[in-house]
């Protein structure tokens, strides 16, 4: 009989369990989470009096956390009421999570901004939710005693004098940046000589497509492919910036009518609209002719890959050259440790003779460097002067050189060095860049990118994408060109009740802040107010004259001025 109740009491306790397995496993987890973060913070509770400040960022590479560990180790030693913690973020989700953390007062101390965001959107998030930083970047940087940067105002400690930091719309500086970068070609040396037998990576295009065909032809233990470039939707990208769009350089003597050395969209249509420049303008064609060379070195469906997809193919020594940034050399150079010898090369360049492209790429690339990895402080920061003191620490003269070095990135300011690895990204400052923004809105952006997309993967060619595109552009792009000049003009409103606050604070200060307010509010009103219409006025007026094909762009002379100053010339000299 005890036998029988025990099997009873055995049975109806598995019963039990059967049943309610899942509540039972869900309630001792949430038993045990509570119990560790009831822990955890017990065990971080910081000490009786004690600053702590957040910092929120996206950069999830190698070295980025432990190098905030280390330099807020550092801090804490300066300043041991202080304690620095960071948020580190996914990027595909940091769009999202800035925004809510804005909107919901609950954002961190110090914050990065450059993603994720649209700039428009952004710039109504400098006005509400941050603090300006002019007032303290006109000052000198306190940690910089002691180096050549001593007294040097903070933003002129900078490699671009903070350029980049000052919000034109605002007139004020809004971030400070930690790091600069650049973007070059990783390549796989071993793979490289097995392969083509070379022991440098060309840096002549026509060499290096040679390469990769060599590549091409070859094929793994596995029997497998080998891939000359590894390639995804995010890094194509990175292929046109430095090789094929700065062909279109020559469009600048066309339509830059505003003469500001670059083209905007709205100048490339007007241009298109008078009959200036069509898709078979040479440098135009040569851009796409070039693209089509690149892409046939991708693997096969590229166009639908992600970043990681790439990485991987490269780290798994399936394919010999990949293009990316200094943010991605340290886990390269992790990844490639004990198992390859990796380099890294600029991007190839047509050589002067090049057939092809020798006559219509005029210079070496323009990199136009600028200081990034920014950090702006939210209004929400109980304690905004020790955040100042904390990003003056990071973007001091031997503290931006240790950040940097940890993490393996370039410094952001004058006076520091950069890890060997890093030499070979040194910026080009003189040479040129793409001139052909051939979008406006909404719906010529999606027609572009559709027929992008089949150019890019080779199912149309050129003629075929530009006749499809072209007279779209033209008939569409003049219902998208009256739009951007209305928002402009819807702008206004907005611009003025702007200035009506700049102008009050003006007449409610007095001294050296009067005048400083007062030159800001003459500065902002000749801008968005006076001026602001000059310019697209002049378009307006291009496009009413229609098409002129014999006119000449802003930097063309007609024949009849060339001999006028010919004969001038000639003059001068007798």
């Amino acid at each position: 009989m005890t036998g029988d109740n025990n099997d009873n009491a055995m049975a109806r306790t598995w019963l039990f369990f059967r049943n309610y397995f899942a509540l039972l496993v869900v309630g001792a987890t949430f038993v045990w989470s509570a119990v560790a973060i009831f822990s955890s913070r017990r065990e971080e509770k910081p000490p009786e009096g004690s600053i702590v400040l957040r910092i929120g960022h996206w950069q999830l590479e190698a070295g980025v956390r432990e190098a905030f560990d280390q330099m807020a180790a550092a801090y804490h030693k300066l300043h041991p009421n202080v304690i620095i913690v960071q948020d580190a973020i996914p990027e595909s989700t940091y769009g999202q999570w800035m925004t809510t953390q804005l909107m919901g007062g609950t954002a961190p101390d110090m914050i990065e901004v450059g993603v994720g965001v649209p700039y428009n959107v952004m710039l109504g998030f400098f006005n509400r939710y941050f603090v300006p930083l002019t007032a303290y970047v006109n000052q000198p940087n306190v940690y910089n005693a002691g180096t050549d940067l001593a007294g040097v105002p903070w933003l002129k400690t900078y490699k671009d004098g903070m350029r980049g930091s000052y919000i034109e719309e605002l007139q004020e500086y809004m971030l400070v940046p930690l790091s600069q970068f650049g973007c070059r070609i990783f390549y796989n040396k071993d793979l490289l000589r097995k392969l083509t037998g070379r022991t440098e990576a060309p840096r002549d295009f026509r060499i290096f497509i040679a390469a990769c065909e060599q590549i091409r032809k070859q094929k793994d233990e596995r029997g497998r492919p080998y891939t000359p470039i590894a390639g995804s939707q995010y890094h194509i990208g990175m292929w046109d910036s430095f090789m094929c769009d700065p062909l279109t350089f020559g469009a600048v003597r066309r339509a830059d009518f505003n003469r500001d050395g670059a083209v905007g969209n709205d100048e490339l249509f007007v241009a298109f609209k008078t009959g200036r420049i069509g898709f078979d303008f040479p440098p135009f064609e040569a851009k796409f002719r070039m693209m089509n060379e690149l892409t046939a070195q991708f693997q096969t469906g590229f166009t639908g890959l992600g970043r990681d997809e790439a990485v991987f193919l490269f780290a798994q020594q399936r394919a010999v050259f990949m293009s990316t940034g200094t943010w991605d050399a340290g886990s390269l150079v992790e990844q490639a440790r004990g198992v390859f010898d990796l380099g890294i090369m600029d991007f190839p360049a047509p050589a002067p003779d090049d057939p092809e492209f020798g006559r219509i790429r005029e210079g070496p690339v323009y990199e136009r460097p600028s200081s990034q990895f920014p950090f702006a402080i939210t209004r929400t920061c109980r304690h905004p002067e020790v955040a100042v003191d904390f990003l003056r620490f990071l973007s001091s003269q031997p503290g931006n050189q240790e950040l940097n070095r940890i993490i393996g990135w370039i410094p952001a300011i004058n006076g520091t060095g950069m890890a060997p690895l890093l030499k070979d990204f040194v910026p080009h400052l003189q040479g040129i860049y793409g001139a052909m923004p051939v979008t406006l809105g909404g719906e010529t952006i999606i027609k572009w990118q559709q027929l992008y997309a089949l150019f890019q993967v080779q199912q149309i060619d050129y003629g075929t994408m530009t006749r499809a595109f072209g007279p779209f552009y033209l008939d569409k792009g003049v219902e998208e060109f009256a739009e951007m000049q209305r928002n402009r003009v819807r702008g206004l409103a907005g611009d003025e009740q702007f200035l009506a606050g700049v102008r009050a604070r003006a007449m409610a200060t007095r001294g050296e802040e009067a005048q400083s307010c007062w030159v800001k509010y003459r500065q902002l009103t000749g801008r968005r107010v006076l001026f602001s219409g000059l310019a697209p006025a002049r378009l307006q007026n291009e496009l009413a004259v229609g098409v002129a094909t014999n006119a000449a762009g802003p930097y063309e002379f007609t024949p009849e001025a060339l001999t006028r100053v010919r004969a001038q010339v000639d003059a001068e000299g007798q």
